[in-house]
């Protein structure tokens, strides 16, 4: 959630003119994340709130109807996640400077750095809900980072990678591209998953999940696999609590909607996946970097350990 297209008070009174949110008072940028640009927007008057403002910079346009009906759909459905405002013709995206965005509304709560086995256990059991609320969605939208991206991308990083990281780590990407590449996960139970389920993307009140933010990585794919993503980005530090930190998550999410035996055979596997797509996409982002007015660029190194931590097999709680 860096800023790329800066916008004025201007801009976003004349976004807002196009909805019945009352007019502008204050505005923010948000520094958070990489993909998007967002602002908090305070508004007064009649229908005066705090709302979410999204601008989408390098999304596929004809893609985005199908996140702004997926986040109505759960939020329809009971999920605490952003719900999206309306404008008064009824459309759900509007247009500044030649990009596209939507108005959200704001949910309580802040985000953590760091979860505790409470927490975790509280963002288990959201996931579960999550994949529960969005299990009659019948929009379908194919896993945008599967091992067709993974090969791009490696191939495009793999020579800067060895140059900058050394020989081991482009090694390491080459090998696991190929044994993931020989694995199927097609008969796993399967449907809509939030696929970016980061500390920064799940706000708490106390020890309870008061919502789950930022769904433009949602797609289909097996549940399992945004277990495996969660994990590594909630509970997995690199020390020695994180098999204690793994369970406390699984045991919430399990509390709801418990796995399959299968899924829990395909789970150290997709860990190993899960690490090495967002040891990619970081890598990526760091040899080719976009130009913004307020952006974060992530360690790559913490997956790749996480990636190695996995390949040496971690045990899984049961």
């Amino acid at each position: 959630m860096s800023v790329y297209t800066e916008l004025t008070h201007a801009d976003i009174s004349a976004i807002l003119a196009d909805y019945s949110l009352g007019t502008l008072s204050a505005f923010e940028g948000i520094a958070a994340g990489i993909e998007n640009s967002n602002f908090f927007i305070h508004t007064q008057g009649e229908d005066a709130g705090r709302y979410v403002l999204t601008v989408f910079e390098r999304m596929d346009a004809s893609e985005l109807p199908y996140f702004m009906h997926l986040m109505k759909h759960l939020a329809a459905n009971g999920l605490a996640c952003p719900d999206v405002m309306q404008r008064r013709d009824g459309s759900l995206l509007f247009e500044v400077q030649g990009k596209q965005g939507c108005i959200v509304s704001c949910l309580p709560g802040k985000i953590l750095d760091t979860l505790t086995e409470t927490q975790l256990t509280a963002s288990g059991r959201a996931l579960a809900r999550l994949h529960l609320a969005g299990a009659d969605f019948e929009t379908r939208r194919s896993n945008p980072t599967g091992t067709i991206w993974l090969a791009e991308k490696i191939d495009a990083v793999l020579d800067k990678t060895a140059d900058i990281y050394g020989h081991d780590a482009a090694d390491l990407l080459s090998d696991e591209l190929d044994f993931q590449q020989s694995c199927a996960w097609d008969s796993l139970p399967s449907g809509v998953i939030h696929g970016d389920l980061f500390v920064d993307n799940i706000l708490f009140e106390g020890d309870q999940v008061s919502g789950i933010i930022d769904f433009y990585y949602a797609h289909d794919a097996a549940y399992v696999m945004d277990i495996a993503i969660s994990i590594n980005a909630q509970a997995i530090l690199l020390t020695d609590q994180d098999q204690s930190r793994t369970g406390a998550f699984l045991n919430g999410y399990e509390s709801v909607r418990p796995l399959e035996e299968d899924e829990h055979a395909a789970l150290p596997l997709l860990l190993r996946l899960a690490a090495l797509r967002f040891w990619v996409s970081r890598l990526y982002d760091a040899l080719f970097p976009r130009g913004g007015a307020i952006t974060q660029t992530k360690d790559p190194e913490e997956y790749r350990k996480k990636l190695l931590l996995h390949r040496h097999g971690m045990p899984m709680p049961r």
